[in-house]
């Protein structure tokens, strides 16, 4: 009943990330696309009155016109809306499921396979990345290189792109893929509560005070947004790369890694650049090639490495290999520590249920070496020449 009950929770938990998640990301591109889309106002009145730009938009039936002011408007609305809460309940949702697969219940599953460190310490490395991937960053904006946009974001994508690269080297597959979209979304969340909306606070405290506001705060404020723009298609490929064991099982993992998020933020440049009216299909094409690249480097081998079985392998043998290298895991009751159902609902417990998914457990086994995940129950090259032996020899 307690797995149960676990389950449930993660369950719960994980689609509470996906509704913030989506919200939050949501405001962040609505934003960035109204800030780019703004045009000056026509009226002489609203320029005197301090607005910057405006936009007239028509959705659900009715006619909308946001207006962005250069600093503040000249009097505090009595009703102000605050993006926050979208941003806090997306990161604390996420590192409460990043806890609970990997602090809590999969330490096991968190470091890389043969790692010198006990398991233990996987949960304090995985802090360590977090946290000190935020530190870096906000010292890199605050130093003299913040004042070039260009040049900084330069910067943080490169050191992003080597973290990413080294906890591939750090944690098991799965968990280095998951970890490099938690440390930016730890840096996008941060962002909001210690740049953003403290900036924001001060705007509306002079206001209040009769002062005029500092545009400084406002300044920090937007570049640490456009960060989080920037940030939120390689944290979006982070969540959803779970289910793609090819690419963080692959010899070359941390290089496809740094290659489909830096393709991801080409492609979202683009978009940015397009609401701004500006052609900006050649970054496309590079993101669109950069994703193209990573499709040919995690393409299958031709054959399973190792030499073939001379005789044919029986049944029993490969129910051998299978109750040793994947039942621990695809069993009704699982025995692999962290794993408290079948992943995806699938039972390799009898011959007949392998027999039934003989396509399956071909393709994910031989041919893209996906499974075991993290290859955790070491199948040995020699193992999966066996299965594929087997399952030639079946006429499939």
């Amino acid at each position: 009943m307690d797995a149960y009950v676990v389950e449930w929770f993660a369950l719960l938990l994980r689609w509470f990330h996906l509704i913030v998640g989506i919200a939050w990301i949501g405001a962040s591109f609505y934003f960035v696309w109204l800030d780019n889309s703004l045009e000056p106002p026509t009226d002489p009145a609203l320029k005197e009155k301090g607005v910057a730009g405006e936009l007239w938009a028509i959705h659900g039936g009715g006619f909308y016109n946001p207006q962005k002011y250069l600093v503040a408007p000249p009097k505090l609305p009595p009703h102000l809306h605050w993006f926050k809460w979208e941003a806090y309940s997306t990161f604390l949702s996420g590192f409460a499921l990043l806890a609970t697969v990997y602090y809590w219940r999969g330490q096991s599953t968190l470091l890389a396979p043969g790692s010198a460190l006990d398991p233990a310490w996987g949960p304090v490395v995985g802090l360590a990345f977090l946290a000190g991937g935020w530190v870096v960053y906000d010292l890199l904006c605050r130093s003299p290189l913040g004042r070039n946009d260009g040049r900084l974001g330069a910067v943080v994508g490169a050191l992003a792109l080597s973290a990413a690269y080294v906890m591939t080297t750090v944690f098991s597959g799965r968990a280095a893929y998951l970890h490099a979209g938690a440390m930016l979304g730890t840096i996008m969340a941060a962002n909001v509560f210690f740049l953003i909306i403290p900036g924001q606070r001060r705007l509306v405290a002079a206001m209040q005070a009769g002062q005029a506001p500092d545009p400084e705060p406002g300044r920090r404020a937007k570049q640490r947004s456009v960060h989080n723009n920037y940030f939120t298609l390689p944290v979006l490929f982070a969540m959803i790369s779970n289910h793609y064991a090819f690419l963080y099982n692959h010899a070359l993992a941390g290089a496809l890694l740094c290659l489909i998020m830096a393709g991801a933020v080409l492609i979202r440049h683009t978009f940015n650049l397009r609401h701004k009216g500006k052609p900006g299909w050649h970054f496309f094409a590079a993101g669109s090639a950069l994703l193209v690249v990573a499709a040919v480097l995690a393409r299958p081998e031709p054959a399973v490495a190792g030499a073939a079985p001379a005789e044919p392998v029986s049944d029993a043998r490969v129910m051998t290999i299978i109750q040793a290298r994947c039942t621990p895991c695809h069993a009704e009751k699982p025995t692999f520590a962290g794993i408290v159902a079948p992943p995806g609902g699938i039972l390799l417990e009898s011959m007949a249920q392998v027999d039934a998914l003989a396509d399956r457990v071909h393709q994910q086994s031989v041919v893209l070496k996906a499974m075991p995940l993290g290859n955790l129950t070491q199948l040995t090259d020699a193992e999966r020449a066996e299965l594929a032996a087997w399952y030639t020899g079946r006429g499939r």
